[in-house]
C-alpha cells in the first residue's frame, strides 16, 4: 500500500502530485480486482488481517488457546487468565462468540451456569495457534535469574 506513502509526499513536493493522483487512481480501478472478506459488517482485504481480527490482541488468543482442550466457565477462565477483570473477559468472550469462534452454552440452572467452548469453526483454528505455540516456545526463558 504506498499510497499513504505518496499521499505523504504531495504535502511535501507540490511537483509529485501528478504522480500521485495517477497512481491513487490506478490503485482505486485495482481495488475491483481485489477479494473482499466480511465479518460482523467490517470489510478485509486480506484474510490474514481478519483472522488476526478475530483471534488478535492482548486476551482473545489466551481465551482462545485455553479453550482448546474443552469448554470452560466465566470463573475458570478469570483464574487462569491473570490480571484479566471481569468486563475485560466478558467483552472478549462476547467478541469471540459474535465472531463464530467459540459458543456458549446456558443450562439454564439456579444457580447460573454457562460454559465456553471452541466452535466448528474455531477449532479450524487450532492448527493455526498450535505452529504459534510451537515458534513461541523457542523463547521460553530457562531459569527465573533473566526475569531480574
Amino acid at each position: 500500500m504506498t499510497v499513504g506513502y505518496h499521499v505523504q509526499a504531495t504535502y511535501q513536493n507540490e511537483s509529485t502530485i501528478d504522480l500521485v493522483s495517477t497512481s491513487f487512481k490506478d490503485f482505486l480501478c485495482d481495488m475491483d480486482d481485489l477479494k473482499r472478506y466480511k465479518l460482523d459488517g467490517t470489510f478485509f482485504y486480506c484474510p490474514v488481517d481478519l483472522t488476526l481480527s478475530v483471534i488478535g490482541g492482548r486476551w482473545k488468543g489466551l481465551v482462545f488457546w485455553n479453550l482448546r482442550h474443552g469448554p470452560k466457565r466465566f470463573g475458570e477462565l478469570r483464574k487462569i487468565l491473570v490480571g484479566i477483570n471481569d468486563k475485560m473477559l466478558s467483552q472478549v468472550l462476547k467478541d469471540l462468540e459474535k465472531s463464530g469462534v467459540i459458543e456458549r452454552k446456558d443450562y439454564h440452572e439456579s444457580p447460573p451456569r454457562v460454559e465456553y467452548f471452541l466452535s466448528v469453526e474455531g477449532s479450524k483454528l487450532l492448527p493455526v495457534m498450535k505452529q504459534m505455540s510451537e515458534w513461541g516456545s523457542k523463547f521460553e526463558v530457562q531459569s527465573s535469574t533473566e526475569y531480574m
